[in-house]
């Protein structure tokens, strides 16, 4: 094992500011990921097989799960950038070229059925046979969110900080140096005992943070890059600063939450909220301690089940027990992640027709309305998606409740895809 590594990753877990704790352990939006980037993928398919997915990496599919991918912060902040057309040197050679797309196309298609490590191998010695022109291992950063504990994500700092910790010379690009990265990576996870977590992203974090310096300045390693200091501040800096400005978010998040719990009981209903926000307080009030413990009975599939568990807030009827409407507030996260959550929700509650409604900062109303034209959210026949922005709830939210009967009292406030700004 490469010198120093249990202690490197007992600092690692110990720094409230590592990929670990700020990205990794307890993170919404890490989580929620998964599912709507393994969604966004079968969109990319979809759209290469009907000869719609388009000459340039803007406008399609493929931009909508990169985005997702790239909502992960400094973890991810680049992973967007090589998938961008570059019509001076054509490539990534995936637009122009259809035999280069199909292949694509196939490549990601299969991956998304392999159930073991050693088929996903396969198919990426497969691709990397077709010497398609500017399209290599940043392709990892999708497979990890389809199979996060068969393959390890990948970026420069990844790589430097995999050079650094293991004495090696691994180059950018190189997908046969990407497959020898994941075997060490695995074998020296598995050697800590027990291993960080079975999930590679936790290994692949440690990575970033020696990447870019951070722990060779806390820790002062003899492993450390030589970075001078100050680069090494100015990376600490940047650190400080995305955590704080993600606190600033999560806080509002929760103040939402908080808002529409509170509404809802007052309505009269009954109030689920996610359930990996259950145990957060806000100003010494815990939002377990008046919020369901569980939800009502639901025909779904467990995976199913657990995406709808991670709904922001649901109101349910407390002499029924059926679900009125439900709210997913993004802050900061793709909005339509959050509305493939209402969807699968409404898939799975039969005809009835569901009211839901997306919660976001006013500065995202225009973000809101684009996704809400997009093909797949129009002539939902059991869904009708309306929206609130943060103004509406914090200015009305005693109002709504002195003056409403029921939920429709937000019919007053919230706005449709067909709203003008």
């Amino acid at each position: 094992m490469a010198a120093d590594i249990k202690e490197l990753v007992q600092r690692y877990k110990e720094d409230r500011e590592s990929v670990y704790n700020t990205w990794f352990i307890d993170n919404q939006t890490r989580i929620k990921a998964f599912r709507s980037i393994r969604r966004g993928v079968i969109e990319v398919i979809e759209a290469i097989k009907a000869g719609t997915f388009g000459n340039d990496f803007k406008g399609s599919p493929l931009e909508f799960v990169l985005t997702c991918i790239t909502e992960q912060k400094q973890v991810f902040e680049g992973a967007a950038h090589p998938f961008y057309w570059k019509p001076k040197l054509r490539i990534p050679d995936i637009y122009e070229n259809d035999e280069n797309k199909a292949a694509f196309a196939r490549f990601l298609e299969s991956c998304l059925s392999c159930s073991t490590a050693d088929r996903i191998i396969r198919e990426i010695l497969l691709l990397d046979d077709w010497r398609i022109k500017g399209l290599g291992p940043a392709v990892a950063n999708i497979l990890y969110f389809l199979h996060p504990t068969h393959m390890p994500p990948f970026n420069t700092a990844m790589l430097n900080g995999f050079n650094t910790v293991f004495g090696d010379n691994k180059k950018l690009g190189s997908w046969p140096a990407y497959l020898e990265m994941r075997e060490t990576i695995i074998r020296t996870n598995e050697e800590l005992q027990p291993a960080l977590s079975k999930d590679l992203g936790a290994m692949s974090g440690l990575l970033f943070d020696v990447g870019v310096g951070k722990i060779a300045l806390q820790g002062n390693f003899k492993i450390a890059l030589e970075f001078d200091r100050a680069k090494l501040e100015k990376a600490l800096n940047k650190r400080h600063d995305e955590v704080r400005r993600e606190q600033e978010e999560e806080n509002s998040h929760l103040e939402m939450q908080f808002m529409l719990t509170k509404m809802g009981r007052n309505l009269g209903y009954d109030v689920w909220v996610a359930a990996n926000d259950r145990t957060r307080s806000l100003r010494g009030v815990n939002l377990q301690s008046f919020t369901l413990s569980e939800l009502p009975p639901l025909k779904m599939p467990a995976d199913v089940l657990k995406t709808v568990s991670l709904i922001d807030v649901i109101w349910i009827n407390r002499e029924n027990r059926q679900i009125e409407c439900a709210f997913e507030i993004e802050k900061s996260t793709s909005i339509y992640s959050g509305m493939l959550r209402l969807l699968d929700l409404a898939s799975s509650l039969g005809d009835k027709k569901y009211n839901f409604f997306l919660v976001a900062p006013d500065n995202r109303e225009k973000e809101i309305l684009a996704q809400l034209q997009r093909p797949a959210f129009r002539n939902i026949g059991n869904v009708a998606f309306r929206y609130l922005l943060f103004s509406d709830i914090s200015c009305n939210c005693e109002a709504l409740v002195r003056f409403g009967d029921d939920w429709r009292v937000l019919l007053k406030l919230s706005k449709a895809a067909n709203s003008s700004l």
